[in-house]
C-alpha cells in the first residue's frame, strides 16, 4: 500500500541510528522521512525547524483566540488602572 512521504529525503531507521546526525544533515534543514519496513515511521527535522514550526503553531493559536474574541464589547481602560 503506498504512503504518502511528506519529504524530499528519506533514511531507513538503521541508517538513523548507524549516524543519527548524518541523518538529519542529510536534509540539509529539511524534514527527513524515518522509514521502517519502507513504511514512515517518524519525520527527523533540525531543532531550529522545529522551533519554527512550534512558533507557527503559537502564532496560529493566537490568531484563533483574537479572532474569537474579535466580536465582544469592548471595553475602555486607563493606563494607571493597569
Amino acid at each position: 500500500m503506498p504512503h504518502p512521504l511528506l519529504a524530499s529525503m528519506a533514511a531507513s531507521v538503521t541508517e538513523l541510528k548507524r549516524d543519527p546526525m548524518g541523518t538529519v544533515l542529510a536534509g540539509d534543514g529539511a524534514p527527513v522521512a524515518i522509514l521502517n519496513r519502507n513504511k514512515p515511521a517518524f519525520y527527523c527535522i533540525p531543532a531550529k525547524a522545529f522551533e519554527a514550526l512550534m512558533n507557527k503553531l503559537e502564532d496560529l493559536e493566537l490568531n484563533a483566540i483574537a479572532n474569537a474574541r474579535s466580536d465582544q464589547a469592548e471595553i475602555a481602560v486607563s493606563l494607571d488602572a493597569l
